[in-house]
C-alpha cells in the first residue's frame, strides 16, 4: 500500500504565478526521483470555521490563499530513499528558501499511511 506526504502552505495571491512555476519544477524532481503521484490543489471551497479551519491553522492573512498538496510513494521506505535523492538534488540543496513564494514556516506537513483507499 502506498505512503502519501501531506502539506498545507499559506501563499500570497500576488505569487501565485511564482509558486506554480516552482511546483512544476518540483514535481518533475520528484518524478525523476520516483514519486508515484504529486498534485498541488489551491482552495475552492475553503472557509474560515468556527473552532478550527485551514485558513485558521495556517494564520491566513488578507491576499493570501491556501495550497494542499501530496507526494505519493510505493512505501515508507521507498518515501525514505526519495527523500535522500531530493536533498541531493542540486536544485533542492542550493534552494534559498528566503526568496520562496510561500511562508514555510507556517506551512504544516506530514507522512501518512493510508487506511482505505479504493
Amino acid at each position: 500500500m502506498a505512503y502519501v506526504d501531506f502539506m498545507v502552505v499559506p501563499v500570497p495571491k500576488k505569487k501565485l504565478k511564482a509558486y506554480r512555476a516552482l511546483c512544476k519544477k518540483s514535481a518533475a524532481l520528484w518524478k525523476k526521483h520516483g514519486a508515484i503521484g504529486y498534485a498541488e490543489c489551491l482552495e475552492d471551497d475553503v472557509k474560515p470555521g468556527k473552532v478550527t479551519s485551514f485558513p485558521q491553522s495556517l494564520n491566513l492573512k488578507k491576499g493570501e490563499v491556501v495550497v494542499a498538496s501530496y507526494i505519493m510513494f510505493k512505501s515508507k521506505a521507498h518515501r525514505s530513499a526519495v527523500w535522500k535523492k531530493i536533498m541531493k538534488d542540486p536544485f533542492m540543496a542550493n534552494y534559498d528558501w528566503k526568496t520562496a513564494p510561500f511562508d514555510g514556516a507556517r506551512m504544516y506537513f506530514g507522512g501518512f499511511k493510508p487506511i482505505v483507499k479504493f
